[in-house]
């Protein structure tokens, strides 16, 4: 443990001092380079074209050519298009009655490398070096070959006070523990608008900056350089597009963080399960006038109950976070940038036919992804050999199989293995099962398909445990879980019935694994006007690991504080789960 920390810590000084080093050289560079400009070449071995761009007499030039086209072609070309657009300055100075009698020079168009010319028979992707030196008449260009470059670069659209501001950055060539932040908030309100000098000042330099109540009111701007371990990019800029608004105040989470404030140790794994409630569900007319008649509108917008999902997530400090209800984009354009900066990594499947699925993310200090294993639970009880058997069995009832086979339920499985010790093999799962309170027939059913499916993929990777987590739209006193936590369920269980007689079919069903509730059997963790009931579970097997803690869960005076859930202190009709969980 201690060697770990030790290396942990070297390791930081070591990229803290890259850092520094790459800001330093990178001064230099510009110096060096400041009456010089710059053109950039990206040249990718497993695409056949390559780009060079650039600014020539003020306007620029991205050019696209074929990898194995000799240089010569690429050098005439840029030399022709300066003609051309000399010859169309000299058209628009006739018009005008001016003095075009001085003929243009064809423009010198060389490229050279260590100071020796480069052939022109040589090929482009030989031939445009780093460090090489393209010359154009009197200007001269520093070629970079593949610097570091955002590809995607936002911040997000809403931005709340005394909640984490997490930018979307994609780069390539580089790395972004490698990049460089500074952050700078307006000096007064509309200040950089009004262009006033001095309207910026300089707030943070980490890559996550959380507003204070100090800054309501203010605009926010990023400078980020991107980088990799031995040079620094072009450094762009962002200014958010709103104002700093102010908060909610006191959130339902923020009591739990004070048990969650520091990451847990090797030997212990912090999971939360969570149905965030995906956006293409809380926008609906029956949710704002039906289910959710109590909220405030604004509370039920996207982009602030985003605000809330974010900080609620990152403050958890957890090593496994199951999600379920994730519209896509919420999970690649928010939650996947918002986590990767607290250290974590994630993976998303997506529902058939729908908008919406589950993620899984871990945390990359403590475990290695080694597969993933997801099934659609309709498809793969029909199409595997594996459930033959209960296929059969189904299909004596054609009203309850058609019910069955036209859910798009899916089951998530992602396999992990500890970094710090190797022979440690998790298999983690996620599910969101049927959701109606008459279709307790039919999740016992998907159930039987997703513990059949567990209990092959837990042979095939030699895992050492199973941590199922999820929203499984059923209480304690279900068959469901007596299914899970018992091992077994009777064919005469009252659960079989209970959509009537048209879709009754009696069955026996037996679980391959013995699992119990890591967090027990709470009072509820859905809260809305018309019901309240414990509907989401962390399931794991107990002879290998064991609970350390269960993080509370709010008071119901929290929970009921703007009536039921969602609120404006709360971004979901569900409370997550979190539970730190200790090796045997």
């Amino acid at each position: 443990m201690l060697s770990r920390t030790i290396c942990s810590r070297l390791y930081l000084r070591y990229v803290l001092l890259q850092k520094r080093i790459l800001v330093d050289d990178n001064i230099l560079f510009r110096q060096f380079c400041s009456r010089m400009d710059r053109a950039v070449v990206r040249c990718v071995p497993s695409e056949p074209k390559l780009t060079i761009s650039f600014t020539v007499s003020g306007s620029y030039r991205h050019m696209l050519r074929e990898q194995t086209e000799e240089l010569g072609k690429v050098l005439a070309r840029i030399s022709n298009g300066i003609i051309k657009a000399q010859s169309k300055g000299k058209k628009s100075k006739r018009s005008k009655g001016e003095n075009t009698n001085t003929d243009a020079a064809e423009p010198v168009v060389r490229l050279y490398f260590n100071g020796d010319l480069v052939a022109e028979d040589a090929l482009n992707r030989d031939a445009w070096q780093d460090g090489a030196l393209l010359q154009i008449g009197d200007a001269k260009y520093k070629v970079e070959r593949n610097p570091p470059t955002f590809t995607t670069a936002q911040l997000p659209a809403s931005v709340l006070a005394g909640f984490p501001v997490c930018p979307k950055l994609e780069i390539e060539f580089g790395d972004l523990r490698f990049c460089v932040f500074k952050w700078y908030k307006e000096s007064s309100p509309n200040a950089h608008t009004r262009g006033e000098e001095d309207s910026w000042v300089e707030a943070g330099s980490d890559r996550v900056f959380t507003p204070s109540n100090m800054d309501v009111g203010l605009r926010l701007k990023l400078k980020c350089m991107p980088g990799n371990e031995s040079r620094l990019g072009l450094e762009l800029e962002l200014v958010t597009l709103s104002t700093v608004e102010a908060g909610p105040g006191v959130c339902t989470f923020d009591s739990r963080h004070l048990y969650t404030c520091k990451l847990t140790n090797d030997s212990t794994t912090r999971v939360v399960t969570y149905n965030i409630l995906a956006d293409i569900y809380s926008q609906t007319e029956f949710s704002k006038t039906v289910l959710y008649p109590y909220c405030a509108p604004y509370a039920l917008e996207l982009d602030y109950r985003q605000n809330l999902i974010k900080k609620e997530l990152s403050g958890y400090n957890a090593d496994i976070i199951c999600l379920q209800e994730v519209d896509k984009g919420v999970f690649g354009d928010s939650l996947a940038p918002a986590l990767d900066a607290f250290g974590m990594d994630g993976v998303f499947k997506v529902k058939e036919k729908q908008h919406e699925g589950l993620a899984t993310f871990y945390r990359r200090s403590k475990f290695k992804m080694l597969s993933r294993h997801d099934v659609m639970l309709s498809e793969a009880l029909e199409m595997d050999a594996l459930h033959r058997v209960l296929l059969e069995k189904l299909s004596t009832n054609p009203v309850l199989k058609a019910k069955v086979v036209q859910r798009s339920t899916t089951l998530q499985v992602t396999v992990f293995q500890s970094i710090c010790d190797p022979s440690k093999i998790v298999c983690v799962a996620n599910t969101h099962l049927y959701w109606h309170p008459k279709g307790s027939n039919v999740r016992l059913i998907q159930m039987a398909v997703a513990l059949n499916h567990l209990k092959k993929v837990m042979a095939e990777e030699h895992a050492s445990t199973l941590i199922f987590c999820g929203d499984f739209n059923s209480t304690p006193s279900s068959g469901l879980f007596q299914l899970l936590s018992q091992g077994s369920i009777v064919e005469q269980h009252t659960d079989w019935a209970s959509n009537g007689p048209e879709e009754l079919l009696q069955m026996e069903l037996h679980s391959p694994f013995q699992l119990t509730s890591a967090c027990g059997e709470p009072d509820y963790t859905n809260f809305v006007g018309g019901f309240n009931g414990c509907l989401d579970y962390v399931f794991i097997e107990p002879q290998t690991l064991q609970v350390e803690q269960v993080i509370p869960l709010p008071s119901h005076e929290e929970v009921t504080t703007y009536q039921a859930l969602p609120s404006v202190s709360h971004p979901s009709d569900h409370i997550a789960l979190v539970c730190d969980l200790k090796w045997k």
